[in-house]
This record gives structure tokens, C-alpha cells and sequence, in this order.
């Protein structure tokens, strides 16, 4: 997998489509949740793409400190299902892990994870703080790496 790190406004229209193509594939349709995806944040977010002949398989979305919690975050983190059996997820991760480490060194970073998969994200060094709550009718924990 070749991942690419691009700001909304140098994402190509392809690239921009086939993320909005995989969030919604995975978040709408595969979990069966209505929300509004488009939810005019990703303008401010930087988009870590993962590709794989030319389509984006894996992805995040990374803010900066205030643009979403107090805290660097990542958000909308997906891997298209048929490629999960290749440890994308947590490429895809280490990835924006990285990124952040270069634009935000020594910044605490806050996710707002789904419950099951709280140790997938407590093995890349996150820990759980706060109740779990419903965010668009599915279970999160707050999560933090500092």
C-alpha cells in the first residue's frame, strides 16, 4: 500500500470522490448508519490516503489542535472491507501517526473510537477516557495518546 498525505484542496477529484465512495460504502451502507458524512470538516482536515492500484483502500482523516476536539485528532478511519485481512488498518494508522508526529511533535492525540475496537487502538498506544456514549447510534469511548 502507497500512502499519500494530501490537504482537501490538493485532493484531486478522483481521490476526494473514492474517499466519499469508501466512508460511505463502509460507515453508511456496511454499518448501516444515516448521518451526514459530508459534514463540511474535511476542508480543514488533512487526508491521509491509502492506495492500492490506483484506488484508495485505507484512510484517516487528521486535524489540527481546535479544529475538532482541543487535542490533535484522527478521525474517519476506514479500510475497504475485502482489504482488512492485510493489516491496513493498522498501516494506515501508523501512517497518520507519523504524520502528526512531524506537523504536531509531543501533541496529545484524541479519537473518538468505536467501542469494538478499543484494542486495536489501545495496542497503537491510545487509552480510554471517559464513559462510552452513542455517536450517530453506534458505541464510543473517547480515546487519548499522549
Amino acid at each position: 500500500m502507497q500512502v499519500s498525505i494530501k490537504t482537501f484542496d490538493a485532493l484531486t477529484i478522483h481521490e476526494l470522490y473514492q474517499i466519499l465512495r469508501l466512508r460511505s460504502e463502509v460507515f453508511v451502507v456496511e454499518q448501516d448508519c444515516v448521518y451526514q458524512d459530508v459534514d463540511n470538516k474535511d476542508q480543514k482536515a488533512l487526508h491521509i490516503m491509502g492506495m492500492k492500484d490506483g484506488q484508495v483502500v485505507a484512510y484517516t482523516r487528521v486535524f489540527k489542535p481546535g479544529d475538532y476536539f482541543d487535542n490533535v485528532s484522527i478521525g474517519r478511519v476506514v479500510v475497504s472491507q475485502e482489504q482488512r485481512q492485510y493489516g491496513l488498518g493498522k498501516q494506515i494508522m501508523l501512517a497518520s501517526l507519523a504524520a502528526i508526529d512531524q506537523r504536531f511533535p509531543r501533541k496529545p492525540i484524541e479519537i473518538s473510537a468505536q467501542s469494538y475496537l478499543l484494542k486495536f487502538y489501545t495496542d497503537l498506544g491510545f487509552r480510554v477516557i471517559g464513559e462510552e456514549y452513542l455517536e450517530d447510534g453506534i458505541p464510543h469511548r473517547r480515546m487519548l495518546k499522549e
